[in-house]
């Protein structure tokens, strides 16, 4: 891969991945408008989902301890009833990722029609949220697992995991700081857990890789994704997410009409 195209689409993952406009169907749409061609590397992919759940941890760093310090204290209080939470939106998740992997992974060989219809059901959801009223309501377990469900939809191309997790916590009459504060926190270990489950696998191709733009590709979604996550709570909090509909609309347009303009042209 070309230095110049690993930090394009690093760039692209680290805002994306946070920013409510669907970090696999940008990652797609990137990768068609460059002509660089990822789709088996692997390496390249773990490395820069490292790179933005890292980022998620130094912004979260206190939260994280809130939650860890909850998982190990056996005692039921709000730090463990907090983590409970955690885990119980993780399962849809995993459960579509264990289960349905194969197929999942065949969404996500340059199919931009669903990529842009996906973006277009994107743009409503984060319009109905964006005009919800605040809160003071924390997430409840209840919460936690439809949370979840929405989280595995968003494993579709095009749907933006923090766009769906939001938006889904803020309709069901959450808190609007804190579904953004859940949305970035229960991802975190899918992850690494997904990292893991990839470098375990024995599929990584580490003998071939080329240092320069795994790291340039590295940095970029780093430092991307530390502005994003930082920018995407106050917008959050002040009720920005009609920007990003309104974005996701046009993109989701643009790729189909890409879709048609190479079917008949």
């Amino acid at each position: 891969m070309e230095s110049f195209n690993a930090i394009i689409l690093g760039i692209i993952q680290g805002l994306t991945e946070f920013l409510p406009v669907s970090s696999s169907g940008h990652i797609e749409l990137g990768k068609a408008i460059l002509g660089a061609d990822i789709k088996e590397d692997l390496l390249f992919t773990v490395v820069v989902h490292f790179a933005t759940a890292l980022s998620t941890i130094v912004v979260f760093r206190k939260d994280i301890l809130f939650l860890l310090k909850g998982l190990f204290q056996f005692q039921w209080n709000e730090e463990s009833q907090f983590a409970l939470k955690i885990v119980l939106s993780m399962i849809p998740a995993a459960l579509v990722g264990i289960y349905f992997e194969e197929e999942l992974e065949a969404l996500f060989e340059g199919n931009l029609l669903l990529v842009g219809c996906m973006l277009i059901i994107t743009a409503l959801l984060l319009y109905f949220a964006d005009k919800a009223k605040n809160t003071n309501k924390n997430v409840s377990y209840s919460n936690a697992v439809v949370i979840g469900i929405s989280q595995a939809i968003a494993i579709l191309p095009g749907v933006s995991r923090s766009g769906a997790t939001i938006s889904t916590s803020v309709l069901l009459g959450n808190d609007k700081t804190k579904a953004a504060r859940f949305s970035f926190l229960m991802v975190v270990p899918l992850i690494f857990g997904k990292i893991g489950k990839d470098i375990f696998s024995g599929e990584l191709a580490l003998e071939s890789a080329d240092i320069l733009p795994m790291s340039l590709g590295f940095i970029a979604a780093f430092i991307a994704g530390l502005f994003a996550c930082t920018w995407m709570i106050n917008l959050v909090k002040k009720s920005k997410l009609t920007y990003f509909s309104i974005y996701c609309l046009i993109v989701g347009l643009i790729a189909i009409g890409y879709v048609g303009y190479k079917t008949y042209f």
